[in-house]
């Protein structure tokens, strides 16, 4: 018996490519069953399903979980976890936050508090916003990334007490000089436990350590409120201002939704959608900073819906996505950790991002050499029928064995990658490919499959591919 679809696949598609790296063709053939709303609280409820599992991991890649002092293995990790976790949003929103609170190995060299500091994200990537702040403003990577350990109640040290302030929740204009320094008194004696040395000791991690006698005991005026603060009543009067709402809910719009413009310039460029965000202000504001709750009405909105490819993938999103749709690390193989170099040749190496400002985001992620890069990649992987999603996704297009016309053949190929949504022109150039071998057909499968092959090529190479 079929079972009537509820949702339109193109719908779906894009809703795993944006609450995640996108979907297998059964994946969204099982979710279209069901209705949207649905499949977006479930999207958005990750502990209902099963966490991945680390055993074939730890089988195949002992290194991971062996003490070893390098980020690029740990990211390997974490693309396997992109591309096959049951809780795709879970893993998606860890990456935006990664961007929004950027923290990096490159100053402390200490990989064992920056795996720490990703799974801190994970843990509360949906949690209210408050407690995310709460769990920020007390991990050891980022006390060390700007320097809380140094800010004490005798000699303060403005440089997260300015960032909590500019970047992490109320962004330029919506806080004065004071108010950084009354923060910054806030979080004197916030530090952590100083671990072992690496070497001859091996990893030992940090833990928060809160040292009551270099806090700032004095009264403190911040945001218009007066009192004896500690760390956590910043927190709880930053999330209280209607700028938080405003300015973490633009992040979630340019990650989510479609590209703005780079975070400077939002203290003198309105958003390109005032209405979208609003809603998403409102969503934020009616339910204290629910970071779950702001989600679920993005994903649900009209405007979220007729979204589609106005978004730039990340390097991160592009190689990821790609493996999903090729099935490449489906199964446990060798090559999870070569994906540093990968992703460093396209402008992002996770965990050790610029500077605190995070990524450039949207066009910023492509010139000619970042282009070539993302280009070369998509190629080889698509190339490589072995690879289980690479040969779904040719036996979709082979169907009943029937030929096919060249406008058959492209079309299907369109859909299977994404599908995509690709201009007039990139359609017909695809077309008249085809039509230079005449229709496909079947009889020589060999022959069949580079042909089908060669048509992935060109679609992954095309400007439509690089966005979301």
């Amino acid at each position: 018996m079929v079972t009537e679809a509820k949702t339109d696949l193109a719908l779906l598609a894009h809703l795993f490519r944006r609450a995640g790296f996108g979907a297998t063709r059964a994946e969204l053939e099982k979710h279209a069953s069901r209705s949207y709303e649905e499949v977006v609280d479930d999207l958005v409820n990750p502990e209902r399903l099963p966490e991945p599992e680390d055993e074939l991991l730890k089988r195949y890649y002992p290194q991971l979980f062996a003490n070893q002092d390098n980020p690029g293995v740990w990211n390997g990790r974490w693309f396997f976890r992109m591309v096959n976790s049951e809780r795709p949003l879970e893993e998606k929103m860890t990456l935006f936050w990664h961007g929004v609170f950027a923290t990096g190995w490159t100053k402390s060299e200490h990989t064992y508090s920056m795996v720490d500091h990703i799974q801190m994200l994970r843990e509360n990537c949906l949690q209210p916003f408050t407690t995310l702040l709460l769990e920020l403003s007390k991990d050891p990577a980022m006390i060390y990334w700007l320097d809380n350990c140094e800010n004490h109640g005798s000699s303060i040290n403005e440089n997260y007490g300015r960032e909590i302030l500019e970047l992490f929740s109320m962004g330029i204009g919506n806080y004065t000089e004071d108010d950084i320094k009354s923060a910054a008194r806030a979080f004197t004696g916030w530090s952590f436990t100083q671990p072992l040395p690496l070497y001859p000791w091996g990893h030992y991690g940090s833990e928060f350590r809160y040292i009551a006698e270099d806090h700032d005991d004095g009264e403190k005026t911040f945001l218009g409120q007066t009192g004896n603060w500690n760390g956590e009543d910043i927190i709880r009067i930053i999330v209280e201002q209607e700028a938080t709402a405003r300015f973490i809910c633009r992040h979630i719009y340019n990650f989510f939704v479609a590209d703005e413009p780079q975070v400077p310039a939002w203290s003198i460029q309105p958003p390109n959608d005032p209405a979208a965000i609003q809603v998403l202000v409102d969503a934020f504001q009616e339910s204290n900073g629910d970071i779950r709750h702001v989600m679920k009405t993005l994903f649900n909105s009209d405007f979220f819906k007729q979204a589609r490819y106005t978004h730039v993938k990340s390097p991160a999103e592009f190689v990821a996505g790609t493996l999903k749709l090729s099935g490449a690390f489906r199964d446990v193989v060798p090559g999870l950790g070569a994906l540093e170099g990968t992703m460093i040749a396209m402008g992002q190496k996770l965990m050790d991002p610029p500077s605190v400002e995070g990524w450039h985001t949207g066009k910023e992620w492509i010139d000619g050499g970042t282009l070539t890069e993302r280009v070369n990649f998509a190629v080889e992987i698509v190339s490589d029928s072995s690879n289980i999603g690479v040969q779904e996704i040719i036996d979709h297009i082979k169907g009943d064995g029937s030929p096919l016309e060249p406008e058959e053949f492209v079309d299907k190929a369109v859909e299977l990658m994404g599908p995509v949504n690709v201009a007039d022109v990139t359609r017909q150039s695809l077309i008249d490919t085809a039509a230079e071998e005449g229709g496909l057909t079947f009889d020589n499968a060999k022959g069949a499959e580079h042909r089908i092959i060669r048509m992935l090529q060109l679609i992954v190479a095309s400007r439509e591919f690089q966005f979301a």
